[in-house]
């Protein structure tokens, strides 16, 4: 048990080293998008709002067939790997990295979410199987009562926000708000049985 437990963390380790150094070049963006996602300054909650609300009017505006719309994302993902490293360098500078700069790098590059799905995969595969099932049925059918751009700008939306709302707390306090409204139903359910 301790063996394995010692291999999946070796394994984690190495993957995550061969991310940070396949992100290298993007490490100063990686961080100041980290920094935008747990909206560290209170302005870049509507910033992120207003870039993704900008980019599906421009989509919605422009139509694009399918074809169009991925050779144009995949063309736009290339030039920002050519371009990004070499930009960041120039607007940047060559600043020798802080430790904790590097640290929260690292922190960014760890895929411990990955990890936790592997480990439930493992472990009670059965849940895994059924949790997944249900979700693709759950999301097959919101896409299909859902216009398709309206439901990924949703989704995008939603997704840029998550780090945020996570960090600020405001996740975990609606979480409890929800449970305490399903623990008085459940003793109001409790009090009419007896």
């Amino acid at each position: 048990m301790v063996e394995g437990d010692n291999h999946s963390t070796n394994l984690l380790a190495a993957e995550t080293a061969s991310l940070e150094e396949q992100l290298q070049g993007w490490g100063e963006v990686v961080l100041m998008a980290d920094k935008v996602l747990r909206w560290e300054t209170a302005w870049f909650p509507p910033a992120i709002m207003g870039v993704v609300s900008s980019v599906f009017l421009m989509i919605y505006y422009l139509d694009p067939s399918v074809l169009s719309g991925v050779s144009c994302f995949v063309m736009f993902l290339c030039l920002a790997d050519y371009l990004v490293p070499i930009l960041a360098l120039r607007i940047f500078g060559s600043n020798k990295w802080t430790t904790e700069q590097q640290q929260r790098f690292h922190e960014i590059c760890t895929v411990g979410w990955w990890k936790r799905l592997v480990t439930l995969k493992e472990e009670k595969p059965k849940m895994y199987f059924m949790t997944r099932i249900v979700s693709l049925a759950a999301v097959a059918w919101v896409g299909q009562q859902v216009h398709n751009l309206l439901l990924t700008y949703l989704i995008v939306t939603s997704l840029l926000l998550l780090p945020g709302l996570n960090q600020h707390g405001i996740i975990l306090k609606y979480i409890g708000k929800a449970k305490m409204e399903i623990n008085k139903l459940l003793k109001q359910k409790e009090k009419k049985n007896e």
